[in-house]
């Protein structure tokens, strides 16, 4: 089984507000996925919402120093919380063959939340990395791990 690896949104203009040792907590558990993904070859994508981009503040666009992004990794740009919409992210991981979608990333009543729904009715079969989602709201990381299907790290390898 071919598993994709979605890291949303992680980027010093959407990180405002959100706690900052939340933040490198997160980082520790999403890193230590994607190195356990890349190692058996599957698929690592980064999401970037570009919304609000100019020339101007281009920096803070880009993913934070403390995720690593590695040289097969894939960027996609999004404009919309959904992270297919109006995107060729859904092609890109039907063309990579995958079924399984861990998604990790910022905005977990937003852009996380969109992305897991949109991934489902795009027939994969998603699921929320715990201790890899951020918002400035605790509450909605609470209903996230409550209302949709959860993998912890330790599990990974056995999908493997």
């Amino acid at each position: 089984m071919k598993i994709g690896f979605l890291i949303i949104d992680l980027q010093p203009v959407h990180l405002k507000g959100v706690d900052k040792q939340a933040v490198e907590r997160a980082c520790e558990y999403i890193n230590y996925v994607a190195d356990m993904l890349r190692s058996k070859h599957h698929v690592i994508v980064h999401i970037q919402d570009i919304e609000g981009m100019e020339e101007t503040n281009k920096e803070s666009f880009r993913t934070i120093s403390e995720i690593t992004v590695a040289e097969h990794d894939l960027i996609v740009t999004k404009e919309y919380s959904n992270s297919f919409w109006k995107t060729d992210l859904e092609q890109i991981l039907k063309d990579k063959g995958v079924e399984l979608l861990i998604i990790a990333g910022n905005a977990a009543e937003h852009c996380v939340l969109f992305t897991y729904n949109g991934a489902g009715e795009r027939g994969f079969r998603p699921v929320i990395l715990q201790n890899g989602i951020l918002s400035t709201h605790a509450d909605a990381i609470t209903s996230m791990y409550r209302d949709r299907n959860l993998v912890s790290h330790s599990v990974i390898p056995y999908l493997l």
